[in-house]
């Protein structure tokens, strides 16, 4: 499953990368984060991994992100891998001015049960959860 988001943020991109490359914002805008654990590699470089743990009250989560590509200001992808998901994200930053441009390509590759899961919850909840937590990112930004 394949689709991309896009949101605009009324700051500059130069402010916006600020508050998104910093692991210290993650709680203020990922709904459900308890920690976070760098775990191999140079962190915040190509090819360094982080725990992250997610609760969400009866749901809890826990992934491994790696990063793939990190050219600030214009980009940052990864891989978060979790139970029976493999999750490939790609994050460009546009310079609008006094706005940023956020765009997000996210591919899910799915294996055993979470196939199952996956075609029953449909590609709405999918888009519809990123959506949000990009809207969450806006709200901490343009607030901050």
């Amino acid at each position: 499953m394949r689709y991309q988001i896009e949101i605009y943020i009324d700051l500059p991109r130069e402010r916006v990368i600020e508050l998104f490359d910093s692991f210290e914002n993650l709680k203020q805008w990922q709904p459900g984060l308890i920690s976070h654990e760098h775990i191999s590699g140079v962190a915040g470089e190509p090819g360094a991994k982080t725990r992250l743990r997610y609760d969400w009250g009866r749901r809890k989560m826990e992934m491994i992100e790696t990063i793939i590509t990190r050219n600030m200001p214009d980009e940052f992808s990864g891989t978060y891998d979790a139970s029976g998901v493999h999750n490939i994200v790609r994050n460009h930053f546009y310079d609008e001015g006094e706005s940023t441009r956020w765009v997000l390509d996210s591919e899910f590759q799915f294996r055993g049960f979470m196939r199952i899961m996956s075609f029953f919850m449909g590609e709405g909840r999918f888009q519809a959860q990123t959506r949000s937590t990009m809207e969450s990112f806006k709200q901490f930004a343009e607030s901050a």
